[in-house]
């Protein structure tokens, strides 16, 4: 339920009202504009009359929503989420791009490519320590020691950092991780959402390959009921029946989203095809969509890279792909 109240409607009344709602146990989502006061109830508002709430003088007008989702819902908090991933900001016209490997392999290695990146442009640095793999033969990562070579890298490049949690159990490692990310195996993990929700640290929340984007918002509705609202949500490709491409990038996901939510929306086009030469047309895309970002994969060597080789960037490729995000992030700021 949204109450939107009266301009100038007197703070007195407007705190006995917050008394009232709060006795019948419901949460009060606040948003503040110019020049409106938009409140958004959240629990069992079944409990209350609407009428009730329109008869006061201070309310201008009392709407039910029907979505399950409450605080990432557009309708309660209609301004832009600007995330703050340690001064690197992302949504509300602020746009970053996330790249680095698939997966940590050694220091010269994450160091190189961090170097490159950074000096291309790119906003915060990627790279996985911990990697979820459909074969059990496959490279699963440096683990803890690949979180110690992405921090070294950090003090290399000096760029943020995002790298991958996969189970509540190794929170306490990614202490001084500056984003986690929750991959698409992980999340509908209700557990796993509900510890992060337990943090301060922004969280990067990658939809299911096979999830609708109802659902990708109700696992960012568990991490900010648990009291962490820095949430960013990644577009990475769905399953569907073509198999020409790794997954099926659904740009039209992008502005659904934005008209759906508040929170920043951006895209892994890397990923999503799977292919090398066509992560730049689908990062290009992604800009024209409305994304707030990108994440792309970037190795200094894909074709020893031990995850994700094809749809990886070289350097140099990264370094073209970036002077086209510029202009086209400039172009599109204009229309």
């Amino acid at each position: 339920m949204i109450i939107i109240f009266k301009e100038n409607a007197p703070e007195k009344e407007i705190n006995l009202l917050e008394k009232e709602i709060r006795a019948l146990g419901l949460d009060i989502h606040k948003s503040k504009g110019q020049d409106t006061l938009l409140w958004g109830l959240v629990g069992d508002t079944s409990k209350i009359n609407m009428d009730w709430l329109a008869a006061r003088q201070i309310v201008e007008s009392v709407k039910r929503v029907q979505e399950p989702y409450k605080k990432a819902n557009r309708k309660f908090h209609p301004q832009d989420t600007v995330v703050d991933v340690a001064g690197k900001k992302i949504g509300g016209g602020h746009f970053q791009v996330i790249a680095g490997p698939c997966s940590i392999e050694n220091t010269q290695q994450i160091n190189s490519v961090a170097l490159s990146v950074a000096q291309s442009g790119a906003g915060l640095l990627r790279g996985g320590a911990f990697k979820p793999r459909t074969s059990p033969y496959a490279f699963q990562g440096l683990h803890d020691e690949g979180l110690k070579l992405l921090l070294e890298a950090k003090k290399v490049c000096g760029l943020p950092v995002v790298t991958e949690l996969m189970t509540p159990e190794h929170v306490d490692l990614f202490q001084d991780v500056d984003m986690i990310q929750i991959g698409t195996r992980n999340m509908q993990n209700f557990e796993l959402l509900k510890e992060v929700g337990k943090l301060k640290t922004p969280i990067l929340l990658k939809r299911g390959m096979a999830n609708t984007l109802d659902e990708l918002l109700m696992s960012a509705e568990y991490i900010m009921a648990g009291g962490n609202e820095n949430v960013i949500l990644c577009e990475r490709g769905i399953r569907t029946f073509e198999p020409s491409t790794r997954n099926t990038l659904d740009l039209s996901a992008i502005p659904m989203l934005k008209k759906k939510t508040h929170l920043p929306v951006i895209v892994d086009p890397s990923h999503a095809c799977g292919i090398r030469w066509m992560v730049e047309p689908m990062a290009l895309a992604a800009i024209a969509a409305g994304a707030d970002g990108l994440m792309i994969e970037v190795h200094n060597d894909p074709e020893k890279a031990l995850c994700d080789g094809p749809q990886s960037l070289t350097p140099e490729m990264f370094n073209t792909l970036m002077d086209k995000v510029r202009r086209a992030t400039a172009f599109f700021r204009e229309l």
